[in-house]
Order: C-alpha cells, then structure tokens, then sequence
C-alpha cells in the first residue's frame, strides 16, 4: 500500500457538506450572511430540503449550488461614494479632456447626493409644556439634529405640511390636538416620518394603541436622556435603511470614438465604485441576463446577478455597451429584459431565474452605450436618460492627443530615452491630412503609426538606437506618406447645379455634394444615389417652389416643359435618408437654371416647405464640425436653429461663418454667386 501526503503547497479539497455537522455549517453560513426576510425563508426551506435528500443525487449538488448563491451575493454590502466635488472634477479631467455637458450631468447627480447626504436628520418636538420643549430641543441639537418646535398637534401639522421631518418626539396629552390624533393624521401626510410617543400618563392601553397606529417608540416619563437618544437614534437609523439611494440610468449615444465606454470607467473611478463592462453586442439569448430555471443541467445565473456576485457590492457601475447591438430570434428577445433591469421602479425586485428571489439593483449606475437610438424600442428609451456625445472640434482632437494619445503610445513602443516632443502643427497635420472621424480612434491609430515608424528608425544600425526627438509636420508627411483626405469644398472651378450639404449620420456629420444636371425632355425629374422616400419628397417639394415662383428668379415660367431634370448624391451604393437636404437640393436646382454658381467654401442643411420657408433640423453641432473639417467657411443655417447655433463652441464659431435666414429669398444671394 502507497500513502501520498499531502504537502503544503497543495491546497486541500473543498469538502461537501454531506452530513449533519456539514449542512449545520452552511446554516451558520446562511445566518452570517445577513439575508432579508424573504430570502432567509427560501434558504431555511432550500436547507430543510437538503437535510432529507440522499447526497448521492444530484439534487444534492444543485441545492449546494444554490444556497453559495445566495450567501454569497452582497445583499446589504455597498461601497461609499466619494462625495467630494473637487477631486471628482479632477478625476474626469485628468482621464477626459472636453464632453463638459457629460462632466456636468455627473456633478449634478452627485450634487443631490452630497446634499442629502450632509443634511443633518430633521426633529419635531412637540409639546405643550414650554419647559419640556426647550429642554428636548436642547438634547436633540446637541446630537447635531435640526430641531423644530410646535405647541400642540395644530401646530405640529402645519409645520409638517411646510417642511419634510425625519422624526417627530410629541407628547400624548395636549390641548386643542393630542399626540394619538397627530399620530394618525401625520401618518397621512408623511407615511415616511417615524415618530416617538413620550408621555408622563403611561398605560398599556394607550401604549398598545399607539403602537398599532405607527409609533415607532413608546416612552414614558421621566425619561433617561440615554434612553431617548438612543430611540431618536434607532428610529433614524430605521428610516436610512428604508430609502437607499438611486442610481441613475445613462445612455451615452453618439458617433463611434467620442469617448463613451471610457468615460464610464473614469465615473466609476471618480465615484469611488467597482466597475463592470459587460458587451451586449451580438447577445441573441435572453437566458445570459436572466439566467436559467435551476431544474437544467447546467444552469446558471444571468451575467447582471454574476456580475454583483463577482464585485461583491450591490452598488457598482455597470455599463451595458452596444447595448442597441442586440439581437433577437427563436431563443427571446434579450432587449426585453432591459425593460426591467433599466426601470428604477422595477429593478428593486429584479428576479433572476435562477436565483428565483427578488435583488435590488436599484442602487446599482447602469450606464448604457448606443450609436444608433434609432434601434431601442420606444419604451426603453423611455427608461433611460440619454446623454449625447458629439464629435471633437479640431481644438479638442489635439489637446486629446497631446495630453493622453502621445504620452501612451510613446511609452508602449519604447519612446520614452527622451520622450519626441510633437509639435503643435505635426498634430494638426495628422488631424486635417490623415484623418476623417468625429471621434478620435483613428487619430490614436496614426499617431500610433508614427511612433512605430520612429522605433523602427531607432533600430536601424546607422542610428544607434537613436530617433529624432522633435516631431514637426515635414515629418509626419514622411513617415505617414501622401495625405489621404482633401477637402471636399475646395474645388478650384465650381460649376453651376453643384452645391455641398451637411448630414447627419451614425459616424457624425459629414459633407456631401449635391449635383443637379439639366437635358430635353418632357419634363420628368430623376433621382439617383439610393434615396430614401423623405429626400425625394424634398427634391419634388425643392421643384415645385421654383416652379411656382420661377418670375421672381428670372426663369421662363414653362423651363419645365421641354426639359428633364436629374439629381444625384454621390455615392449611390450607400443609402440616404432624411429631411435636412431640402434647402441644399433647392439651391443645387436654382444654381443649374440660373446659371449662378455656389460660392467657394458654402455649405447649408435645413428642410423647407413648398411656401419657401427654412424649417429647423437635427444634429447642427455635428453638422458645423463637419463644415470645419472639410475646409468649409459659411454655413447656412436655418434661423429657427439659432439656440443650436449659440450653444456652439467659441472657436467652432471663430472658424466658421453662420448665416441664419427665415425663407429661400434671403439665402440666394449668400450661396449663389453673382450671375453672369
């Protein structure tokens, strides 16, 4: 016979606790772990269940398995949140450079924490003798409470209607009202305000009555100061327990690269919270967020309850991304289970199927991210508060990349014996001449590529392991190579019906030409560039204006009966849609009949009516980003998106030119040049 021992370095097995002595530990276990009352029912049947059942079946196994759930879950456990502003901002600032409307959402919500947080628990005493007020006022502010005082039960109810108390110390016999009458009415007016019945004229009956109307303590006189700061205490801490804090739901949604799956990261790490990343993209089974009935094999919790289970907190962020990625098919709808998780009213009794027992997970910062809102069904959207990212300005891009993209890159390709100092203008060169985005992924690739390029230059014999330390614009032309974007507005010989117009898209504005042909015909208008059904109803409404008011700009009346008319948007194979294009049709038409080029450097969004009037679009923001992009000077805007306009950055409207206007006329002159 061979005996093998053990050594130390060799963990032991975990036992199963297959006899008496085993289940009696796991049901210390079960009271150790604090459960609330209706959880600690299920575990104490689950255990009784378990003291019947043969260990050999796998039964067994699976009730194990269920009641390590259970105590393991972080049912009361939380984090604190650090609620000081100062070193919040300086968290965001130091990871995010610009999204100030994001920063500021997050300071208001830790705004209203702070200040429920710091105010001290408000106390009402109510008395008529002169002397006990002043004295149980007394008492009380010693213990930092602010204290109210009220004469009799009238008085008490008026306060109460003003002002929110956390707890109310009244005496049982007064005039005009006595404390058992306040007792009920107060329990109407504010169900959530405790109160503590102090009386010199105890009885049992008066107490027993007091306690089944809602007293949360019965005292009578003389009373031990020790013995009622010790109930104000009990009945406070009582109340605190009952109303935790919420978390919000966000939903940051905005063009691919604006920063939004870090900036979740940075509220966690300001907040002082665990944080989770849990991708949604692709999910097609409901079962990964509710998890299965544990009567499967193999079933498990869902990935929202094994995510608190792994962090160990029941007040962490988590950040549902892609969460508009979601698919659906045979197996469920996974997007439905949002409607309950993202529900601040409902996801305090958040079942799983597996765990088969309500969680609270209203405490828990869900933090969803989405490109296109347009895929969530109405009623989530309605659950959640969207926050939108918007693209970088050209000012934003380089300060992003001088302050967080280089230092990184530099030290994870070995460029740091000294690090290269990128100057200012090399930065702008990779911006305008290498890149085209509203976010900054592709910004981080380039510069990427250029320190690529530098450690390789330093590993060539000749150099020695030498690199150049001062990176200027010359130079990132040459390691870089040919420019790859040129700006679309800098035509050198602009030619009637062709005009450039601003959309909006998944990926940010963007600039796209519009061009507009004339040839003989019967008068037909053709629309090619795989256009939605909203652009061709604003290309027939664009034609019908001129043609009702073809005199007023100096075109024969009848130019549409021995002609046909073609529009076209570059770049059939995408699809396009929406109503910004009216205004930019308009002009292309206009431009072609009279003969009257657009002028350098123009380009306008707005949709109008068939009287000729500017109607107000979406997306101007990223539509005026584009424009500076792509070289553009003046932008026609309609006036009824002045608040849009305003909101603008400073040197967003320093670089471009914005021209409002109310109907056609007043922007023929501004767009079109001079006719011949």
């Amino acid at each position: 016979m061979i005996f093998f021992r053990r050594t130390e370095e060799e963990p032991a097995a975990p036992q199963t606790p297959a006899d008496g002595k085993g289940l009696d530990d796991l049901r210390g276990r079960v009271r150790r772990a604090d459960l609330p009352e209706a959880v600690a029912t299920i575990a104490a049947k689950e255990l009784d269940r378990l003291e019947k059942t043969d260990p050999a079946v796998a039964e067994y196994s699976i009730g194990l398995n269920y009641l390590d759930l259970l105590c393991s879950l972080p049912w009361n456990t939380g984090t604190e949140d650090c609620l000081d502003f100062a070193s919040v901002e300086r968290t965001l600032s130091a990871s995010h450079f610009g999204l100030p409307h994001v920063k500021e959402r997050l300071l208001e919500y830790l705004a209203g924490r702070t200040l429920a947080a710091s105010a001290p628990p408000h106390v009402l005493v109510v008395d008529d003798e002169e002397i006990a007020r002043a004295n149980l006022e007394h008492v009380l502010k010693k213990e930092g409470y602010e204290v109210r005082t009220a004469a009799n039960g009238l008085e008490a109810l008026e306060l109460l209607r003003a002002w929110s108390f956390d707890l109310i110390v009244t005496d049982l016999k007064m005039d005009k009202m006595d404390g058992m009458t306040l007792l009920a009415e107060a329990g109407k007016l504010s169900p959530s305000t405790r109160i503590v019945i102090v009386t010199g004229y105890a009885t049992v009956n008066s107490a027993v009555q007091a306690m089944r109307t809602g007293a949360a303590q019965y005292l009578s006189k003389p009373i031990s100061l020790d013995e009622l700061r010790a109930a104000v205490r009990e009945a406070l801490a009582h109340k605190r327990t009952l109303a935790p804090a919420r978390g919000p739901v966000l939903c940051f949604t905005g063009p691919p690269g604006t920063g939004k799956t870090s900036i979740g990261m940075a509220i966690a790490q300001a907040l002082g919270r665990k944080f989770h990343r849990m991708s949604m993209a692709g999910m097609r089974d409901e079962a990964e967020l509710r998890g299965h009935r544990r009567t499967y094999v193999g079933a498990m919790p869902g990935k929202i309850i094994q995510a608190v289970r792994r962090l160990g907190v029941n007040n962490p962020v988590i950040m549902l991304d892609e969460i508009d990625k979601v698919g659906q098919d045979f197996r469920g709808d996974p997007g439905a289970v949002f409607l309950e998780v993202l529900d601040p009213e409902q996801n305090r009794q958040f079942t799983d199927l597996y765990l088969d027992a309500p969680f609270d997970l209203s405490r828990v910062m869900f933090i969803a991210t989405a490109n296109d809102l347009s895929r969530l069904d109405a009623p989530l959207q309605d659950r959640l508060e969207v926050v939108r990212f918007p693209g970088y300005t050209k000012a934003e891009k380089e300060q992003i990349a001088l302050r967080h993209m280089i230092p990184r890159q530099c030290a994870e390709h070995g460029l740091t014996h000294p690090y290269p100092a990128f100057a200012p203008e090399a930065v702008r060169t990779v911006i305008r001449d290498y890149t085209r985005e509203a976010g900054v992924r592709n910004l981080d690739r380039e510069i990427g590529s250029v320190c690529r390029k530098l450690a390789r230059l330093a590993l060539r014999e000749e150099n020695g392991g030498k690199y150049p330390a001062a990176i200027d614009a010359a130079l990132v032309a040459d390691l870089l190579g040919p420019r790859r974007f040129v700006h679309e507005s800098a035509r050198p010989a602009p030619r009637p019906g062709v005009v450039n117009g601003l959309v909006y898209s998944d990926a940010g504005g963007e600039i796209v030409l519009v061009e507009a042909a004339k040839m003989r015909g019967s008068g037909q208008l053709m629309l090619t560039g795989s256009l939605g059904e909203v652009l061709k109803e604003s290309a027939r409404t664009a034609l019908s204006y001129i043609r009702g008011n073809a005199e007023s700009f100096g075109l024969d009346p009848d130019f549409f009966a021995a002609q046909d008319l073609h529009i076209h948007i570059p770049a059939g194979a995408i699809p396009k849609d929406g109503p910004s294009a009216g205004m930019t049709i308009l002009m292309a038409l206009l431009s072609l009949l009279t003969g009257r080029p657009s002028k350098p450097g123009v380009a306008m969004t707005g949709e109008i009516s068939l009287s000729g009037v500017l109607l107000p679009v979406a997306g101007i923001r990223e539509k005026v980003l584009a424009a500076q992009r792509g070289g553009v000077t003046l932008v026609a805007l309609p006036a009824a998106n002045r608040p849009e306009a305003e909101l603008l950055e400073p040197d967003v409207r320093a670089a471009v030119k914005i021209v409002l206007a109310e109907d056609v006329p007043a922007l023929v002159d501004v767009v079109l040049e001079g006719k011949d």
